[in-house]
């Protein structure tokens, strides 16, 4: 039987509930707001991201559930195979892998989109090519690809330096993103009269609320990274659950405040109408000035690097227990020699991501569109293995793993499953409000095409294997005793 190589136990509750955090603000809740309200009306948006948040702290329950009994790395990767078998497991690890790699990616180029805002001259030198009518420069290239190298270079470093960063990160940028949004309400300019009216005019209120909702998975997706961080707790994995919740519940207010403190400025609709390359960054400009500006700035910037440092971990963690189970390559299990990190997948996900910047942002906003897919794929197979782990009944046949009879638990499961349905129904049903366009289509397609090649080709190995060993490798134990 193959050796099993674990990971170091050295995370602590806050480092986890940072990475958790961090991952799922991002830079989106400083970037987007602009281009929400122009989908949903401010109060479109607040109640899609609540409605969402709610919905997804059932995924956040089953995938706490499934740490608690088995806090090993892998996240949906690991849980699928528990309840699936390999080749579901494959088939969701796979997609997941595509919507961590995007986030990164992403998380660099609005790091360059934001220099771009400061100081757009500088950046606009070495105008290579338009794609999709975004104009590529080359020191926008050098930017995005500077931040993707040095945070690289930092997860490489060391998980628990790279942890403990990210909690600091996290407390700056709540601090400084409260700060803004005080400022903003107490600023004798501006109005919550600039939230009239609450809903984006002529779309049905379902409707726009219904927009916000389908990108919830997308948004949120930093909670994910609790279950791939799992083998390196040094604390209870039962405490996973509440770490989860409170993540949610925190990225939840958040993107909450930060509406609240771009729409106060001016009335929203003709904020929107304005078409600023960085509609809060103008907004807060306009009310607060250069000291406003900085702080937004400097919240930014830290929901950037914490979005750099978690999609990092996630998707290096998530590749090295693929590759432990030998259903990728077994250069991808290997660990740094004096950090004990999965070095060989971060550079493999920086390297993959340094391709992103020569596409320009509106390619870039397709595939990330397309990821959404990947990550309601995972909260889909969360949902269902709970499902499968909890027992109606004590008389109730069920699988050998099944833990315990909990009907509480199952119905959460089941109600969790429904839900993250509906997240990929409205991202591949026709006519439904976040239906994917055609170039993410295009970019989805092409991810599975390379899928089925890496199965093709590494596959043998992965469906070989017995799988008394098979669970050895993931699980850490043989689920047949």
């Amino acid at each position: 039987m193959a050796e099993r190589i674990t990971l170091e136990k050295s995370f602590k509750p806050h480092w986890v509930w940072a990475i958790a955090f961090g991952s799922a603000i991002g830079w989106g809740s400083f970037v987007l707001p602009v281009e929400w309200m122009a989908a949903a009306g401010p109060m479109g948006v607040i109640i899609g991201l609540w409605i969402g948040a709610l919905i997804l702290c059932l995924v956040g329950l089953c995938t706490g559930f499934l740490v608690k009994a088995y806090p090993v790395t892998g996240g949906a990767f690991t849980y699928a195979y528990l309840a699936f078998g390999r080749k579901h497991a494959f088939f969701c690890g796979w997609f997941l892998i595509m919507g961590y790699a995007a986030i990164v990616a992403l998380n660099a180029s609005a790091f360059s989109l934001m220099v771009k805002f400061l100081a757009p001259e500088f950046v606009k030198q070495g105008f290579l090519y338009s794609v999709a009518g975004w104009d590529v420069y080359l020191m926008e290239v050098v930017i995005a690809s500077a931040m993707l190298i040095i945070f690289a270079w930092l997860n490489i470093r060391g998980a628990d330096s790279t942890a403990q960063t990210q909690f600091y990160f996290c407390v700056l940028l709540i601090i400084a993103a409260t700060g803004v949004t005080i400022g903003m309400i107490a600023s004798p300019e501006t109005s919550f009269h600039n939230l009239m009216p609450p809903f984006k005019p002529g779309l049905p209120t379902w409707s726009a609320i219904a927009a916000i909702v389908a990108i919830s998975p997308w948004a949120y997706v930093g909670f994910d990274t609790v279950p791939q961080a799992a083998e390196e707790f040094n604390f209870s994995p039962g405490k996973a659950t509440f770490l989860i919740l409170a993540a949610l519940a925190v990225s939840a207010s958040h993107y909450s405040i930060m509406i609240i403190a771009t729409a106060l400025a001016m009335p929203w609709m003709e904020l929107v109408a304005q078409q600023h390359l960085w509609g809060t960054g103008q907004a807060v400009l306009g009310v607060l000035g250069k000291v406003g500006l900085a702080a937004i700035v400097i919240a930014l910037c830290m929901g950037i690097f914490t979005g750099l440092i978690g999609f990092y971990i996630s998707c290096s963690r998530l590749m090295f227990a693929m590759s432990r189970a030998k259903a990728l390559p077994p250069i991808f299990s290997r660990l740094h020699g004096k950090h004990c990190t999965p070095h060989i997948n971060i550079i493999f996900v920086c390297a993959l991501c340094l391709l992103a910047p020569w596409f320009g942002r509106s390619v870039l906003l397709w595939i990330v569109d397309m990821s959404a897919v990947g990550i309601s794929v995972a909260f889909i197979y969360y949902c269902a293995v709970a499902y499968r782990l909890f027992k109606w009944t004590p008389n109730q046949v069920a699988p050998a793993f099944c833990k315990e009879v909990a009907p509480y638990k199952k119905l959460v499961a089941l109600l969790g499953f429904v839900c993250s349905l509906g997240f990929l129904a409205l991202l591949l049903i026709p006519g439904s409000p976040g239906f994917l366009k055609g170039p993410s289509w295009i970019a989805l397609l092409a991810w599975l095409g390379l899928g089925l090649v890496f199965y093709l080709v590494f596959g043998k190995a992965y469906l070989e294997t017995p799988k008394a060993e098979l669970d050895q490798l993931i699980l850490g134990q043989d689920t047949s005793i």
